[in-house]
């Protein structure tokens, strides 16, 4: 049921129980770290509001009413129940501050991920990260059902429900196999061409295929999905099918020479890596701080 309106803050009661105990206002205001003055109108207030007189004021000191004693019996109840309160809630936001739930792209998770958590612990060595790898729309999922605390996602949009902040950039590299046709294409091939070129690709949801069909269109069907980053690579590596993976992926293979890059013409394959959390709840502790971490490494 609503609280009556003469239920007033229990600051004023707690102002009380102490001149009650301490039997001085000055002495209650040194307790309560404010002036004398600000104790007496406190009181003053609190009677006006009960509508009763709660303490008699003399040279010897101050000492409750009948009524008053009455009153402070029953608000030392509620004054305990409120540190009660206050202890618990202490309680749980130091559990939370020393516990950070974590979801990624698997892009983030795989390449980012793991140096960005390095500089987190440094700063936070008593906090623990729980981290869970998946695709752009699953992370997302997770972070608006408060499964963690914050996500890390690759794809081209953001949802309304979320805020977001860019930490990284990034660019899809389009790669084949040294013997594949395209190996040799200077000019390399047109958004059409891609687009109409079966691939070894990422499952739907994921951040990478989101990012690709919204710069070249409806993509045609994959000739294999895989969830993993390093079984994508190994397929195009074989000569299956080209592919499309973030540049962070691939710089080992195209240096090695076992994968090869090829121009896209015309597209621009550039995409930013975003932070998310819910809209409306601000970003805080050890969440904030690695985002902030994230965005001060990035490339």
């Amino acid at each position: 049921m609503p609280l009556s309106p003469r239920v007033v803050d229990l600051g004023p009661y707690d102002v009380l129980l102490s001149v009650a105990e301490l039997g001085s206002m000055g002495r209650a205001a040194v307790r309560h770290g404010v002036s004398q003055a600000a104790v007496s109108a406190r009181i003053r207030a609190l009677e006006g509001a009960l509508g009763v007189t709660l303490l008699e004021r003399s040279p010897r000191g101050t000492r409750l009413t009948a009524t008053g004693a009455l009153v402070a019996d029953w608000a030392r109840v509620a004054v305990d129940a409120a540190e009660a309160l206050e202890v618990g809630v202490a309680s749980l936001r130091t559990e939370q501050a020393a516990r950070l739930r974590v979801a990624a792209s698997l892009t983030v998770a795989e390449y980012l991920m793991p140096r960005w958590l390095v500089a987190f612990r440094g700063e936070h060595p008593g906090t623990s990260v729980s981290l869970a790898s998946r695709n752009s729309a699953d992370v997302v999922a997770a972070v608006l059902a408060g499964d963690v605390e914050i996500g890390f996602v690759e794809g081209p949009e953001v949802s309304d429900d979320l805020e977001h902040q860019v930490v990284a950039r990034d660019r899809l590299t389009l790669v084949v196999a040294p013997i594949h046709p395209w190996a040799g294409r200077r000019r390399g091939v047109d958004a059409a061409r891609l687009a109409a070129t079966p691939l070894v690709a990422r499952e739907a949801g994921s951040g990478t295929r989101s990012f690709l069909e919204h710069a070249v269109g409806e993509l045609a069907d994959p000739v294999l999905e895989l969830s993993s980053t390093t079984a994508i690579k190994a397929a195009a590596v074989d000569g299956m099918a080209p592919a499309v993976l973030s540049s962070l992926a691939v710089t080992g293979e195209l240096a090695t020479g076992t994968l090869v890059a090829v121009p896209v013409a015309g597209v621009d394959l550039d995409r930013r890596l975003v932070a998310v959390w819910p809209r409306g709840r601000p970003l805080t502790g050890p969440a904030a701080d690695l985002v902030r971490l994230a965005t001060r490494r990035r490339e």
